[in-house]
């Protein structure tokens, strides 16, 4: 394995839209960024994946592109996209930008040509489809997969009488890979901006290039919309693969970059070596969300209302399951969450009684792992889902998508239980930079409303405080980056132990140094008597280590 930059990077995702607002119009921009610059760097990332700030209708924020090459207003302008690019590199921070390559906004020049007629030459840059029709000769889509999104995964446009494929809004009309044009006008975008200064990119929904080209009906049971949920006809596919392979001969070779490929769910570690082998041409590595939901938060669907438990024997399961797999054959990324997802700490930790222990916990255990760590804008902090009372709070397509059937046959209290612990919006809230009227991060209305807990749980209240979870992850990226464990903590071998116990999370890591790493994952005291973790402790989330591990309490010991 040939040793990389990013190997021994820390990575940052930020959501411009509610990290930081310049102009106080309510909506975070590069200026903001660009402004936070000397807290990135006090906190000692290194690398920052920011969302999409391409022009956009915004109907899925910022992933419906309208123009690739133009920086939305509402971010600011395209020479603040060239100031934070330098001003970030000469700190020594390099920045990876979310590619959409699946789907444009409906609204992007070339759907706009493409729909006008049926023999347009962007005709066939999107995938069209002519309708079927049912025993009573009413029309119907062409075939009965689902979309992401909530129902047919097909919308009818009248001015050509065909369907447009979108496997996820309406607005978000899928690119048709198998035309070479369209491949060549994304390749060109992706140069345009390495060129630039960029350093790499997180390429979104990549899973989903590829579809059956035969568009058949799936044979899988319809669900409540009496549609297939059937990713697979447009997941993980092989001919995805040769797209890549092409992307990365014509592209991606040519730079000395990072790219992480967002693969979801559906992929397993199987796939997820065809995207990032050393050997393959594809990425440099890819997210999987297998580790995301082992509190039970999606399958109970508000039905009980408290805190759910935490499956720990699983979640490190899965998590070393991945880890083993890729050793030796690929690298590997780790995050807790993204902005897909909803706050670690209230999916694993304990806002309400244990915030800076179970934090602390969080930050450590994701910053002790192998590969290349990723923390999501706020996670420093730990930040928590919302506790909005009233559905019109927010602001997700996928909520509004989701509400206009779950709400006809699910009480509403239940729909917000549900809600509060899964939404796409619990990480979309503005960033709690201090104790001031929407957490500091803007002084007019902001574009979400904000978690009510700002006024204790901010930056400035952690930043200046060695113990808080800020320093304690502060303190992890410096053992990760700048110290005689970083070897170790990227390239060293990883063994998981107790791998029973329902409290403890432990694992062993092997490199120029010998590190065991001991997380007590619940509220509970923990007796850890009988594991000999004698040696130099090199951090601590409580003041001693004795055999009785507190609540949340997690140490790294130099054995």
């Amino acid at each position: 394995m040939e040793k990389n930059w990013w190997h021994t990077s820390v990575g940052y995702q930020i959501y411009p839209r509610s990290f930081y607002d310049s102009n106080n119009d309510g909506v975070g921009d590069l200026r903001g960024i660009i402004e936070k610059l000397d807290y990135l760097n006090e906190l000692g990332v290194n690398l920052l994946w920011i969302c999409p700030f391409y022009k956009s209708p915004m109907d899925d924020n910022g992933y419906d592109v309208s123009d690739y090459y133009e920086v939305d207003p509402v971010f600011g302008s395209f020479e603040d996209a060239k100031e934070l690019i330098d001003k970030a590199k000469q700190r020594g921070i390099r920045i990876i930008l979310d590619l959409v390559m699946n789907q444009t906004s409906d609204e992007h020049p070339w759907f706009v040509e493409s729909r006008s007629s049926l023999d347009n030459p962007k005709r066939d840059f999107y995938i069209w489809k002519d309708p079927k029709y049912n025993e009573d000769g009413q029309r119907i889509p062409p075939n009965n997969w689902a979309s992401f999104f909530g129902g047919t995964c097909w919308n009818f446009d009248e001015l050509t009488n065909q369907y447009y494929m979108k496997i996820f809004s309406n607005k978000m009309p899928d690119l048709n890979w198998e035309n070479e044009a369209m491949r060549t006008a994304m390749y060109d975008m992706a140069s345009y901006w390495l060129d630039l200064g960029v350093d790499g990119f997180r390429i979104d929904a990549i899973a989903h290039l590829a579809k059956d080209l035969t568009f058949i009906d799936s044979d899988m049971a319809l669900n409540e919309d009496g549609v297939a949920p059937d990713w697979k006809k447009f997941s993980n596919r092989p001919r995805l693969f040769e797209y890549l392979h092409e992307f990365n001969e014509k592209v991606l070779s040519k730079y000395d970059i990072v790219t992480v490929g967002e693969v979801g769910g559906g992929a397993d570690v199987e796939d997820a070596y065809k995207y990032a082998g050393y050997d393959q041409k594809g990425f440099n590595m890819v997210f999987n969300f297998d580790h995301c939901w082992y509190n039970g938060a999606w399958d109970d669907f508000g039905r009980t209302a408290g805190k759910l438990t935490v499956d720990v024997v699983g979640l490190k399961t899965k998590m070393n399951e991945w880890i083993q797999g890729s050793a030796n054959h690929m690298w590997i990324p780790h995050y807790w969450l993204n902005h897909d997802h909803p706050r670690v700490m209230s999916q694993y930790g304990d806002p309400d009684h244990h915030h800076r222990e179970s934090g602390s916990m969080l930050g450590m255990l994701l910053l002790s792992l192998p590969g290349t760590p990723f923390i999501y804008n706020g996670e420093e902090i730990g930040m928590t889902n919302v506790d909005y009372t009233d559905i019109d709070d927010y602001r997700d397509v996928w909520v509004k998508n989701f509400l206009i059937e779950a709400s006809k046959r699910t009480p509403v209290e239940q729909l917000m239980n549900h809600l509060r612990r899964t939404s796409r919006d619990n990480a979309r809230t503005p960033m709690q930079w201090n104790n001031h009227p929407h957490g500091g991060f803007t002084q007019g209305v902001p574009h979400q409303k904000s978690v009510s807990n700002y006024d204790r749980i901010n930056v400035e209240s952690q930043i200046n405080v060695s113990n808080s979870i800020f320093g304690m992850y502060k303190s992890m990226i410096r053992l990760r980056t700048k110290s005689e464990y970083t070897h170790t903590l990227a390239y060293g071998d990883f063994n998981l132990i107790e791998k029973e116990d329902k409290q403890l999370y432990a694992f062993k890591r092997q490199g120029e140094k010998t590190l065991l790493f001991i997380a007590n994952f619940s509220d509970q005291d923990k007796d850890i008597s009988h594991l000999d973790y004698s040696g130099h402790v090199v951090i601590n989330n409580y003041d001693e280590l004795t055999h009785i591990l507190q609540p949340y309490q997690a140490v790294l010991i130099e054995v």
